[in-house]
């Protein structure tokens, strides 16, 4: 027993050692665990403010999203701190604003804000108004720089690359420096050299490799040039300068107030039975349109004798709308309807866009077709017609052609006298011959 009892007492200090060791271990552990959320809670949290719920995060994307514009693009995230990394930067921006000029010379006021410059300019005139303009800035303040460009009016594309062209730099620096030291190598065996052509030979060496070298080096400028400044294509577009109108014409036998529009675009109805046409405009452009005006030569129809079955012709079609109309007639024959609309482009406030105007031209076919069965009345009254006038042109040819055959009947009987004369007058002549012969005889 006196040995067991100080046996206990020595587990019972080795397990309460153990356990303080294990208790530091995990507090350790603990307090590693919350220094890294905190770390990572004050790195996401920066520039939010003392709160840090999802609540407070919603707004600060939704303000991004309007700086990028009305069009509602949002931005490419791209991490421009490339860790020794050379990466290009490129982006291609449009952008649809209400006023060309203005917008370049925003655009400019901002990219210079920046730090950065106006490169390059494109720009036309009216009717359809663009500008293109290119822009350097540091890799650092590229995404400021399209988020507010984006902001100048309604972004239409845009397209982001990072081209990385470490290898290509680490490439062209290897073989700058093995051709310098190449170029070293032929000037020191130039200035050994004594022969003629010896020196000739190594003249035109060194001038090719020199040639190279400076090829290559140029390369390499370039290539850090457009690393150390990112470019941007910016191109601005007026917001109207892209009107557009399509009308689509379709059809169906019988009548219903075109509560059927739109039908097929090739119909057979049966002769004097009853069809409809539809007319299906549409506003395909970047423009409202007003004024639109409808003809048909061939169904001899305009906008004002058409049935509206949805939208409103007098008024202004916006992009993205379209109208439905409708016709109703009787099919007495083939039909190839000619159909053509027309609008003028208008601005927001419905002013007329100066000249523009926008048309389109589109045709169907309606085939009409016999009904078949006994003829009737009207059948035969329709081919008794016919027949009729059918005697009337064979009497008129050849009333027509009754004087020619008079005068050349006329020519034919002339020739038939002429010839018999020709032929008595001949059988005559042996008989007076005879005759005077006899004569002769009779005198001896």
């Amino acid at each position: 027993m006196r040995i067991l009892k100080p046996i206990s007492i020595l587990f019972l200090v080795l397990l309460l050692v153990l356990a303080a060791c294990s208790g530091d271990d995990s507090d350790g552990a603990f307090d590693a665990i919350n220094a890294s959320t905190e770390t990572t809670a004050a790195a996401s949290g920066e520039d939010m403010g003392d709160s840090g719920d999802g609540a407070a995060e919603a707004p600060e994307e939704s303000s991004d999203r309007d700086a990028l514009g009305a069009g509602g693009v949002d931005g490419t995230v791209l991490q421009t701190n490339t860790l020794g990394r050379d990466i290009i930067f490129t982006a291609n921006l449009t952008v649809a604003v209400t006023d060309v000029a203005t917008a370049g010379a925003e655009a400019t006021r901002i990219i210079q804000e920046l730090g950065g410059y106006l490169f390059g300019q494109e720009t036309r005139g009216a009717p359809e108004p663009y500008s293109v303009l290119t822009f350097k800035v540091l890799p650092g303040d590229f995404q400021e720089a399209l988020a507010r460009l984006g902001s100048v009016g309604e972004i239409r594309t845009q397209n982001v690359t990072a081209d990385d062209v470490t290898e290509r730099v680490v490439d062209l620096e290897s073989r700058i420096d093995t051709a310098e030291a190449s170029v070293e190598r032929l000037k020191g065996f130039l200035e050994q050299a004594t022969d003629i052509e010896t020196i000739a030979e190594l003249e035109n060496q060194l001038l090719q490799r020199e040639t190279d070298l400076e090829t290559m080096r140029g390369q390499l400028r370039t290539l850090r040039d457009r690393v150390d400044l990112a470019t941007i294509y910016l191109t601005l577009t007026e917001a109207l300068s892209n009107p557009d109108i399509r009308v689509e014409v379709s059809g169906f036998p019988g009548h219903d107030d075109g509560v059927s529009c739109p039908a097929d675009s090739w119909i057979q109805v049966e002769e004097n039975e009853p069809a409809t046409v539809c007319f299906e405009i549409f506003n395909q452009g970047d423009t409202p349109l007003a004024g639109i005006t409808l003809q048909d030569t061939v169904l001899g129809v305009e906008l004002a004798d058409l049935i509206v079955v949805w939208g409103e012709p007098n008024g202004v079609l916006e992009p993205g709308q379209s109208m439905v109309l409708a016709h109703e007639i009787t099919v007495e024959r083939n039909l190839r309807t000619q159909t053509r609309v027309s609008a003028e482009p208008v601005d927001q406030e419905g002013n007329r866009v100066e000249g523009r105007e926008v048309a389109s031209t589109t045709a169907m076919s309606i085939e009409a077709v016999d009904p078949g069965g006994l003829p009737g009345f009207q059948d035969a009254l329709d081919a008794s017609g016919e027949v009729f006038l059918f005697i009337v042109g064979i009497l008129v040819l050849a009333a027509g052609l009754l004087p020619v055959l008079l005068v050349v009947g006329l020519l034919a009987a002339l020739w038939l006298w002429i010839a018999r004369r020709r032929a008595g007058s001949t059988e005559s002549e042996p008989q007076d011959e005879g005759s005077d012969k006899s004569d002769e005889g009779d005198d001896d």
